[in-house]
């Protein structure tokens, strides 16, 4: 039986439509409440878990597989192996700011920037050789730079609408971010033959 952990919210329909394409067969109850179930074939146990909990369980072997975005996996710098990109859940980590305040290129040193992405915020300004500041915030980004708590803020976006419904603009863009079939790496060695199964049959399916 392969264990495999599921990301809490936007993710969990689409990874729970694809699973059943590849022939788990679901149980037929509300799974968005559940914090683990197995399949009706016996092949798999589902751990519904936090998106940033998804890598965890994976790394330490709770679970063989996971599926979790690129960002999580990026910002949390896991020893894993990623299998396969699913291709949904799409997004964007951007730098944005308040319209009218900053232009691309423009950026500098000394600016305050609020995120939830602190190690890939970090990475993407020392690489343009800028010092600043960075506030670690768990909750809505978008109101920092309103209330004055940064200058900009670097957060994940889909359609770029909550940023215009609170007057900000996008300046950079850092990377692109989609859902990913990730592996312990002790456990695909040693379950390989289950695991590549699985992610031929998912990548049969995209």
């Amino acid at each position: 039986m392969l264990t495999i952990a599921l990301s809490k919210g936007y993710l969990l329909k689409e990874a729970l439509r694809l699973l059943e394409q590849t022939g788990a067969r679901l149980p037929a109850v509300d799974l968005t409440r559940r914090l683990e179930f197995i399949d009706v074939s016996q092949k798999y146990r589902f751990l519904i878990v936090r998106p940033a909990d998804v890598p965890v369980y994976v790394e330490y072997g709770a679970a063989d597989l996971g599926i979790a975005g690129r960002d999580v996996l990026i910002e949390g710098q896991y020893k894993l192996t990623e299998l396969l990109d699913l291709g949904f859940g799409y997004c964007r980590l951007v730098v944005a700011a308040l319209k009218g305040r900053h232009k691309s290129g423009t950026l500098r040193s000394g600016l305050r920037v609020a995120t939830k992405f602190v190690n890939s915020a970090a990475a993407y300004f020392e690489q343009r050789g800028l010092d600043v500041e960075l506030i670690k915030l768990y909750g809505s980004v978008e109101l920092a730079p309103l209330d004055g708590l940064s200058d900009v803020i670097v957060d994940l976006v889909a359609t770029g609408k909550t940023l215009q419904e609170h007057g900000l603009e996008i300046i950079d863009e850092i990377y692109d971010t989609t859902a990913r079939l990730v592996a312990n790496r002790v456990k695909v060695r040693s379950k390989y033959t289950e695991i590549m199964a699985l992610a031929r049959k998912l990548r049969d399916i995209l």
